[in-house]
């Protein structure tokens, strides 16, 4: 007999997480060729609404770009403009220079730059960034939270 989902508690393993992209070609090349992150590709245009890309991201998280309207189409929402200030997705870097590095590299591939680099009330140094879509981005040196 299985357990009720109300007696049952969610284990913290997300481990995917997926944007809504506009142009889904112009995205891989921003992820890809812009900030380096690696990928096998677009995968699924076999599938209609199937077509997505996987990044692998460290700890086994994985980041995966899908059509909006796939998105939309496959959940039955309407899509929507992103809201950029509803989700931040965050970059830790190990050194603080490196902030600065991504955050050019980021602003080269085509991204905007909401927030430039600069000192945090924590004692550390981040800035913030948009993907060709809106998705925002910290970029960020924390010494008290230095990614393994």
């Amino acid at each position: 007999m299985g357990v009720p989902m109300g007696d049952m508690d969610m284990e913290a393993r997300i481990s995917l997480i997926t944007l809504g992209v506009s142009n889904l070609e112009r995205s891989v090349a921003f992820y890809r060729d812009g900030l380096g992150l690696p990928t096998g590709g677009i995968v699924g245009r076999e599938f209609e609404h199937g077509a997505v890309a996987f990044f692998p991201l460290s700890g086994g998280l994985k980041l995966a770009l899908w059509a909006q309207a796939d998105l939309a189409h496959d959940t039955g929402l309407d899509a929507a403009p992103v809201s950029p200030t509803g989700v931040a997705l965050a970059h830790n870097v190990r050194e603080r220079s490196e902030v600065d590095a991504v955050m050019a590299s980021a602003q080269r591939a085509g991204a905007s730059v909401v927030k430039p680099p600069q000192d945090t009330f924590y004692g550390g140094y981040a800035g913030y960034f948009q993907d060709p879509d809106g998705h925002l981005w910290e970029v960020a040196w924390n010494p008290a939270m230095l990614p393994e």
